[in-house]
């Protein structure tokens, strides 16, 4: 019973399961997470307001900080293992390793930043947080 109570805003068609993996995937390649056609970013890291392909609205996505975390993260792993790893096997001065890993550093955070950000709009579109169930978000939920 209580399970019905917490549809009670969100309309017949949005009852149905969405595919947390597939939403993940379509938004890591840069796709809407509902349908997969359109585009899911209009700039680098700028979203689309509706999606050209299903007009699935993403005005109110709230991706916010968890990207960056996310992509510091990954780069930080990738980077100081490759750090470490080469200092093992390697002796090479300090300006040596500041010319391979500084831009490596820089090249993988602006490769992965979008992407992630688009798997973090997928996630939050799958779980329908923020909006995206098709009710009104809560007060704490709006940007003002």
């Amino acid at each position: 019973m209580q399970a019905s109570q917490n549809w009670t805003n969100v309309g017949p068609a949005d009852h149905e399961k969405r595919d947390t993996m597939q939403a993940i995937k379509r938004g890591l390649f840069c796709c809407c997470p509902n349908c997969g056609q359109g585009k899911l970013f209009r700039g680098y890291l700028k979203s689309v307001d509706k999606c050209a392909a299903c007009n699935e609205d993403f005005t109110h996505h709230r991706a916010d900080d968890l990207p960056a975390y996310l992509s510091i993260v990954l780069v930080g792993h990738i980077v100081v293992g490759g750090f470490m790893m080469t200092d093992l096997v390697w002796t090479m001065s300090n300006w040596a390793h500041l010319a391979i890993w500084t831009p490596l550093t820089l090249i993988l955070a602006l490769v992965t930043i979008q992407p992630i950000k688009g798997a973090v709009i997928g996630l939050q579109w799958a779980m329908r947080m923020h909006g995206f169930g098709g009710h009104e978000p809560k007060p704490e939920d709006k940007i003002e």
